[in-house]
């Protein structure tokens, strides 16, 4: 490799301290992306996740998995990118990544390119390359699924219909407050899921509990109580700069009292980090964005949520 060339290169386990030191300075990526969390499932996923390397550093990184001749970037996050540097990279860089990784994947017999960029809300700084190398390398939308989030610093105010649940909530004598019970929790969201969906969550207990216990700081339970008793609440992922609401439950008697808006204000209102600039109430899709679950989307937009999309490409090798 000649000094200005880039190389593509799979990760490797031994590679884990420089990966996780790589993406804990680059512009778009978050706590999922890290090791410690991507591993956690790593039993469920052939990783193939790739590095470009430049003078033998790294310039950036892809969380990947591979299934036969397809990578996916990658099946278990929500999203996945190309992560990359704030400083010293610019799209003629991204392209060259890009073209880079074509020639290694089909060199490695891969053929199609699954790509879920982490959506800019999420972004420390400007990182939309990789859209226009999507464009440039006749990538195709797949999947779009919409979130609602709030601005924080400039978050509109409830509407009267959540205004009055979160005075019903607190007349009833709800209270809601951080909780480390993650089993009642999880009870109440499993027994949701499969009575209305006929699903489960995404993490079983054990996983969950599991990342928590890795990333303390960064996944959270907040609970609504009533006489020591749990009605529901959210599971919440702290990224740099983005609150997201990786999981919403209520049990019957939570949602006849209505406590999701009365947990949502104590969240939104007990935001105090400066970096924060978002709170993500997650995504109102099923069948890859195809079918809007409208009433939940008028739930969020009661409480200031507004579009942000999740967008999945297919990029043919």
């Amino acid at each position: 490799m000649n000094d200005n060339s880039i190389e593509i290169v799979r990760y490797s386990p031994d590679m884990a301290a420089e990966w996780d030191n790589f993406v804990a300075n680059t512009k778009n990526a978050t706590f999922l992306h890290l090791r410690g969390y991507m591993d956690y499932h790593s039993d469920r996923f052939n990783d193939y996740s790739l590095i470009a390397l430049k003078n033998n550093r790294i310039i950036g990184a892809l969380p990947a998995n591979r299934e036969n001749s397809t990578l996916f970037s990658h099946k278990g996050l929500t999203y996945g990118s190309w992560l990359v540097p704030t400083k010293h990279f610019d799209i003629t860089t991204m392209l060259a990544i890009w073209g880079e990784m074509s020639k290694f994947l089909k060199s490695n017999g891969i053929n199609r390119l699954i790509y879920k960029p982490v959506p800019y809300i999420y972004h420390s700084y400007p990182a939309q390359e990789d859209l226009y190398a999507i464009f440039r390398y006749d990538g195709k939308l797949i999947e779009s699924n919409i979130s609602s989030a709030i601005p924080v610093k400039n978050a509109l105010r409830f509407d009267e219909n959540a205004r009055r649940a979160v005075k019903a909530a607190k007349a009833a004598g709800v209270t809601v407050t951080e909780s480390s019970d993650f089993e009642s929790f999880w009870h109440i969201l499993s027994e949701l899921l499969q009575s209305k969906y006929g699903t489960k969550p995404v993490h079983t207990i054990d996983e969950i509990k599991l990342l928590a216990s890795r990333f303390p700081e960064n996944i959270k339970l907040v609970a609504a109580m009533l006489d020591g008793k749990m009605l529901g609440g959210s599971v919440l992922y702290k990224t740099r700069h983005v609150v997201h609401a990786q999981y919403i439950a209520a049990s019957p008697d939570g949602k006849q009292k209505k406590i999701l808006p009365l947990v949502f204000d104590h969240i939104i209102n007990n935001i105090n980090n400066d970096d924060i600039s978002y709170f993500d109430f997650g995504i109102s899709n099923e069948q890859g964005g195809r079918y809007l679950n409208e009433g939940l989307v008028m739930q969020k937009n009661g409480m200031g949520g507004r579009g942000i999309v999740y967008n999945t490409y297919s990029i043919d090798i």
